[in-house]
């Protein structure tokens, strides 16, 4: 009888080191499912970071379109005077903002052209001080990769929506007095 009493507890402790094993495998399991999720997780973060500024930088592409459109760098709006003091009295030709308001602009190139930008423009101010013109403008440019027909204005987000707002103030003076072709202030 003792025989069997030792076999019993023999029997007893195999069972509760079975029963210890599978909680262990169970546990081990749900962490690696946890691990497996959170770096699912931050590449998902770091991919949608990434996004962010690209984003960012095909906004900044539309500010610097914006501002050429205003800042008439080719001086197109006086071109074929003989002197900026031809303008008098007349007032001196200022560039406005874009006639398509707000333009959309989308064929970036290169890890860009996922985005299409939406490139607003306001006058601000325009005024005249003695013998310059000086106007203001307002320029915001959104960037998305997500647009609607077109336009990241009244865009409903998905999954993987990333979308950047830059805004700049520019002020553009020209000066009757000044010399051709910019007429520039001085």
């Amino acid at each position: 009888m003792i025989r069997d009493s030792k076999k019993r507890g023999g029997y007893a402790q195999r069972g509760f080191s079975i029963v210890t094993a599978i909680f262990l495998i169970v546990v081990l399991g749900l962490l690696g499912v946890f691990i497996v999720t959170v770096v699912g997780m931050q590449q998902q973060s770091q991919a949608l970071d990434v996004q962010g500024v690209r984003a960012y930088h095909a906004a900044r592409a539309g500010i610097e379109w914006g501002a050429f459109q205003v800042l008439d760098p080719s001086h197109s709006q006086v071109s074929g005077l003989a002197n900026c003091d031809a303008m008098n009295p007349a007032p001196i030709p200022m560039p406005d903002c874009p006639a398509t308001n707000p333009t959309h602009l989308s064929g970036l190139a290169g890890s860009l052209s996922l985005f299409t930008v939406t490139v607003q423009c306001t006058l601000r101010a325009d005024t005249t001080e003695g013998n310059r013109r000086v106007r203001v403008y307002e320029i915001v440019a959104t960037a998305c990769n997500q647009p609607n027909a077109g336009s990241c204005l009244g865009t409903t987000p998905a999954s993987g929506y990333v979308a950047r707002s830059v805004t700049a103030t520019l002020t553009k003076c020209r000066d009757s007095t000044a010399t051709l072709p910019r007429c520039a202030c001085g």
